[in-house]
């Protein structure tokens, strides 16, 4: 059961792996950066997946949604190059529109050799494309609880693309400018905050709205504040059972929107995850929100001593449900029919089980690695996780219940509610309907 999983997992949130969020531009290469290390021999395909022939040329297409790893991709696909000569990848990476790109290649049969889904239900979702990865040597190198996320009924359907951290990012040094001393967890305390850093001009909030998917990262906090298993109350919402006024916390959610919206920079439906990046790197704003781990590389490519701190969202009055969220939300899925499956299949065998890959998470990719092998990557945000981890427990992953078509539509709704479009009543009244009619794969 995914709810057991995930409860496993958030108790070691650094075997499961730590991978990014997504972007919100479109990039298309197939070789790139070189890699900083030597490549190793490839590990065996596994039974299911003989070994190719090393002569015969094999293009293997990606379909992927994180193009925040442009450059970590393009150097492993440019390192087994030199292992594969024979193959060529060809990655191409889009996000604005990736569920409805997704399916429409899918209903034409022009199926990628790998692409991207979510965890959690759209497993089973995509069961009847996706190759049974269950007996390849990357299944074994997996972390347990990454494994479980992967599955559907008793099969390895997909391998990860990232574990994710889910938090308020903030910057410790505009806090401490403003006198702040301790991180808020509650709503009282986050307000006070917000008021300190007004009164020394530091904007609080730097938000990415313009990106439909910052809005399932803000709202599972809220969730996992309703109810002590998430996981039934998705399941609710998806059968009509319940509504918003029932769940009061997650009428808070709006609240902390509105919040961010009136203490944070200008035009916030125009700011993209590039944007509010840069914007909370270089010291505009103190808090951002909707992001996770991922956001660290571009921090510090821009401000290379920034310093980072994270912190759960205060969602209600009580200090205890201020919790970081943690897990394995993104897989990628073989193609079972692809003419290359073989090809692909031990392609990514080598990524899980080569030294190469061994260091890729940690060293290239800077995540940490959902496989047992990996080692650690020397990064503020999993560093202060571990901190955190000694005397509190992570929440729940609760956006992997839901497809990823009800969270863009959700996503949507919110751009709506924000810009004035639509009010308060009517934003909770069409989430609920598209929860109904799109939460679950029917």
């Amino acid at each position: 059961m995914i709810k057991k999983v995930i409860s496993t997992a958030v108790t070691s949130v650094f075997i499961v792996g730590l991978l990014a969020a997504c972007g919100s531009n479109t990039d298309k290469t197939s070789e790139g950066t070189t890699a900083p290390a030597s490549p190793a021999s490839s590990t065996a395909a596994g039974a299911s997946a003989a070994p190719a022939d090393s002569a015969k040329p094999v293009t293997i297409k990606m379909f992927t949604a994180s193009p925040e790893y442009t450059d970590a991709f393009n150097a492993y696909i440019k390192e087994y190059k030199k292992v594969k000569p024979n193959v060529t990848i060809e990655l191409e990476i889009i996000q604005a529109d990736y569920p409805t790109i997704l399916k429409s290649k899918i209903a034409s049969a022009n199926i990628p050799d790998v692409f991207q889904s979510t965890a959690g239900g759209e497993i089973k979702q995509y069961e009847e494309y996706s190759a049974d990865l269950t007996n390849e040597p990357l299944a074994a190198a997996m972390t347990d609880a990454v494994k479980g996320n992967m599955s559907a009924d008793g099969k390895v359907l997909g391998l990860p693309v990232k574990g994710n951290l889910f938090a308020l990012i903030y910057n410790k040094k505009l806090f401490a400018d403003a006198g702040i001393t301790e991180v808020p967890k509650t709503t009282a305390q986050l307000d006070a905050a917000i008021a300190k850093l007004n009164a020394k001009g530091i904007k609080p909030f730097a938000n990415g709205y313009k990106e439909w998917w910052v809005q399932k990262h803000i709202f599972q906090s809220f969730l996992d504040a309703a109810s002590d298993d998430a996981g039934k109350l998705v399941n609710d919402f998806i059968a009509g059972k319940t509504t918003f006024k029932d769940h009061p916390v997650l009428m808070n959610y709006f609240d902390f929107v509105d919040k961010t919206v009136a203490n944070g920079l200008p035009k916030q439906l125009e700011r993209d995850f590039a944007a509010e990046t840069s914007d909370f790197a270089t010291g505009k704003a103190a808090i951002m929100t909707g992001q996770g781990a991922w956001a660290e590389d571009g921090i510090l490519k821009i401000t290379p001593d920034f310093q980072i701190g994270i912190m759960g969202y205060p969602v209600n009055d009580d200090a205890s449900k201020a919790l970081i969220i943690t897990g394995a939300d993104q897989a990628l899925r073989i193609n079972k029919d692809s003419k290359v499956v073989k090809e692909t299949t031990e392609f990514f065998n080598w990524l899980y089980t080569s030294d190469y890959g061994k260091q890729w998470f940690s060293d290239v990719a800077k995540v940490i690695p959902p496989i047992k092998a990996g080692k650690m990557p020397a990064l503020q945000i999993p560093t202060a996780m571990g901190e955190i981890l000694k005397t509190e427990k992570s929440a729940d992953l609760s956006i992997i219940y839901s497809l990823d078509s009800f969270h863009q539509k959700f996503g949507e709704i919110m751009q709506a509610y924000i810009g004035k479009a639509k009010t308060r009543d009517q934003a909770v009244d069409e989430i609920q309907k598209a929860w109904i009619q799109l939460g679950a794969a029917k």
